[in-house]
């Protein structure tokens, strides 16, 4: 009788509060925190009818998660989302993340900006059109209006099954300062009818969002051409910041060895890069600034498989080549292959018309639902409406004296990794060279390939290619002064420090394999010998049972084993020694031909790297690198560089808003055009004060296309310019406001050299 009872009133309040189109999951009008909400370094309290979350900042994660005791039947709804009322009292903008969990396995997850002192309502749809659906965008438009603020996908496109909701979570990541808001009608709702046209004719024929106006948008040549003619005059008189050296170090600072090259030395308790005249050297920069991650798939292929082939012994990966037209021959074996993409756009050129020498061909994708196809640039056709074509290549080496200018006119001291080499021979702004080591060698995984399985180091054919990739980039910099540096591949799933198993998952993976199949295996196989005169002795501090070294050459499965601290210690020795031998081929592969520049490593993540792998790394690596998006560097998150002590540079780092015209801001999410200057500018201190840093990069220097660059869908705004080459005016005003006072505030207290 009393379970009837309790399940009758359960019943009458889920009546209470459901109505018609929805159901209201949290009011907090009781004044207490929910039974079910659950603080996660963050402080909880219900404040005038709302739930106040205060975030802590500098963790990996700071919020709240509901999650009740039976999960939320959304069974019989249509399409519905879940939406929040949201307000932040603060002085800055907010950027959260939402996480819904489905009872039936699975979730997703998403994020949104709430801007300083607002309130609105913010959704997050959970059954819809098009959801977890693969369009070659990393988040789409919105397929309906009127329920307030969408949040924006965060990762990944994943469909889940969400007719019965297990929990919700809000939270930051890593915040460099303390944030509250306030949450309130947490409830989820039948959505309105959408537009069944949401996903067609989003791009104008200048590449720009066609169904919204917004400030910066083009709307005729005529106009574009003004706008960079009004542009280039201003640049004409514009000069380099007067304490800047020939190559952009400080020449008011103290003075210290030149040695015609950029090296790196510690001054004053800080580290330095110092440039070839002996001036020191901050190197603020921005990324990517090429043609390459330009295009986007038109929905076009051809039948001519001559179009896809690949030669083996190419050292440039798919992603880093320019824009090259198919031939006449092969455009006559033309179809569509996706008419949902092509119908993304309301122009295209005909292959009659000048502008259609912009058209490429990606021969693969990392991802999307369009493997290979046809791209086309509209940023390099916006070029050539900029500033005409009166010879071929005009528009694009016009294109470079101007980035060029630019980028001094903003007072930056570089440009940033994977530069167009065109750039390497100017002669005006230092730049970092770039190298990918691809090819058919053997392969390790970490457990999370993100972009690729790890190289096998221990592989001869993998020595080779790092020397036949460094031969090119030398050929491609002949040994200028100018170049800082040299990155060598990219963010590489290394591991991750969340567990012994993603820790140790390459020595886990190679473990399993047979030794004659794997040259790591047969690498650890030595190594383990070494360390143990018998099986015995391993078998003892493993606390196994193997029953003699052919059965762990064969391979042996220990990812569900105990793991001992005998064994844990030869993981965490093992996983060295393949990060060393990784480090120090591509090291000693690039001294030999660039002995005069700094190997700048592969661009760590928090997301993809270990202990063992830094430790590697600082051996061999002249400047120490990481990718890292987030607000800016706090203390606690990099304290790791203490031990580290090498100099330090952030290799990308960016933030995006959604009111130029995007679907998508980016990996992080500012409010608008304004509050993206003041994050990238609050970062930039961030680095600046922190002494083992000697630079930061901007990722990118062009917006992605708004239907997704070609490689994997990245439809961002990240950008200091637009895809119509038109800079934005508060990004340029912060990186003017910063550089002005880089150095002395750096620097100022170094007053002489050693």
């Amino acid at each position: 009788m009393k379970h009837i009872i309790a399940g009758w009133v359960v019943a009458l309040v889920f009546q209470a509060t459901a109505g018609e189109n929805g159901f209201a999951l949290y009011t907090f009008e009781s004044g207490d925190v929910p039974a079910a909400a659950a603080a996660t370094n963050a402080a909880l309290s219900v404040e005038s009818g709302a739930l106040k979350v205060v975030f802590r900042p500098d963790v990996q994660r700071s919020g709240v998660r509901f999650s009740p005791a039976e999960p939320w039947d959304c069974k019989w709804l249509g399409n519905y989302h879940l939406s929040a009322r949201i307000s932040n009292p603060g002085d800055d903008s907010v950027y959260i993340h939402c996480v819904v969990e489905s009872a039936g396995g699975g979730s997703v997850r998403r994020a949104v900006n709430i801007p300083a002192g607002g309130s609105g309502r913010y959704y997050f749809e959970l059954a819809g059109p098009g959801l977890g659906i693969d369009y070659g965008l990393r988040d789409d438009p919105p397929s309906f209006t009127g329920c307030g603020t969408r949040m924006i996908i965060k990762g990944g496109k994943y469909a889940a099954d969400f007719s019965r909701v297990k929990s919700i979570r809000f939270y930051t990541e890593r915040q460099i300062d303390p944030h509250t808001l306030i949450f309130d009608d947490i409830r989820i709702s039948e959505s309105p009818p959408g537009d069944p046209n949401y996903m067609t004719g989003l791009v104008d024929r200048f590449g720009q969002a066609a169904k919204i106006d917004y400030p910066g948008k083009i709307h005729s040549e005529e106009e574009l051409r003004q706008v960079a003619l009004d542009e280039l005059r201003a640049l004409a008189v514009s000069r380099p910041m007067s304490d800047r050296s020939t190559f952009g170090g400080w020449k008011e600072g103290p003075w210290l060895e030149a040695t015609g090259y950029f090296r790196a030395e510690k001054v004053g308790g800080k580290w330095a890069l110092v440039d070839p005249e002996g001036y020191l050297f901050f190197s603020s920069g921005i990324a990517n600034i090429r043609m390459a991650n330009t295009s986007t798939i038109t929905g076009i292929d051809f039948r001519d498989d001559a179009v896809r082939y690949v030669d083996p012994e190419d050292v440039t990966p798919e992603d880093s080549l320019g824009i090259v037209p198919p031939s006449d021959a092969i455009r006559k074996t033309r179809y569509v292959s996706s008419e949902l993409r092509h119908k993304m756009f309301n122009w295209l050129p005909d292959y009659s018309d000048p502008l259609a020498k912009y058209y490429g061909y990606r021969r693969s994708a990392h991802k999307g639902p369009v493997k290979h196809g046809e791209v086309f640039s509209f940023y390099l056709a916006n070029l050539e409406r900029r500033y005409g074509e009166p010879r071929p290549g005009f528009a694009v080496s016009k294109w470079r004296d101007v980035t060029i200018d630019r980028m001094i006119d903003w007072g930056f001291t570089s440009a940033g990794n994977w530069v167009d080499p065109e750039f390497y021979q100017n002669n005006r702004l230092p730049y970092f060279a770039n190298g990918w080591i691809i090819g058919d060698f053997k392969t390790v995984s970490s457990g999370y390939d993100y972009w690729r399985p790890l190289p096998d180091p221990f592989d001869p054919e993998f020595e080779r290619r790092a020397k036949l990739t460094l031969e090119v980039v030398a050929d491609e910099v002949l040994g200028s002064p100018w170049c800082v540096g040299v990155f060598v591949d990219n963010e590489m799933s290394w591991g991750s420090m969340e567990s012994n198993r993603k820790r140790y998952g390459v020595v886990l993976h190679a473990l399993s394999r047979a030794a004659s199949d794997c040259p790591a295996k047969a690498e650890f196989m030595k190594l383990l010998k070494a360390e143990y005169p018998t099986l015995g002795k391993l078998n003892a501090a493993w606390n196994t049972e193997l029953t003699g070294w052919n059965e762990l050459e064969q391979g042996v499965d220990l990812y569900d084993a105990e793991f001992s601290e005998g064994m844990l210690a030869d993981f965490s020795m093992l996983s060295e020694a393949f990060a060393t031998q990784y480090f120090s081929i591509v090291h000693d592969a690039l001294a030999g031909v660039l002995p005069n520049h700094m190997y700048m490593g592969c661009r760590l993540t928090m997301w993809g790297m270990t202990t063992e792998v830094w430790k590697a790394a600082r051996k061999y690596c002249d400047v120490m690198s990481y990718n890292f998006y987030g607000m800016g560097i706090g203390p606690k998150t990099w304290a790791f560089l203490e031990e580290v002590d090498r100099p330090t540079v952030i290799g990308e780092f960016h933030m995006g808003a959604t009111d130029s015209g995007f679907f998508h801001p980016g990996l992080i999410h500012a409010t608008d055009q304004k509050d993206r200057a003041r994050m990238w500018k609050e970062y930039m201190e961030s680095v600046r004060d922190n002494p083992y840093f000697v630079g930061a990069h901007w990722f990118q220097y062009i917006d992605s296309p708004i239907t997704g660059r070609a490689h994997d869908g990245e439809n961002y705004n990240i950008g200091f310019v637009r895809v119509t080459d038109v800079p934005y005016p508060h990004l340029v005003k912060a990186a003017k406001e910063f550089h002005c006072t880089l150095y002395e505030t750096r620097y100022g207290d170094v007053k002489e050299a050693k």
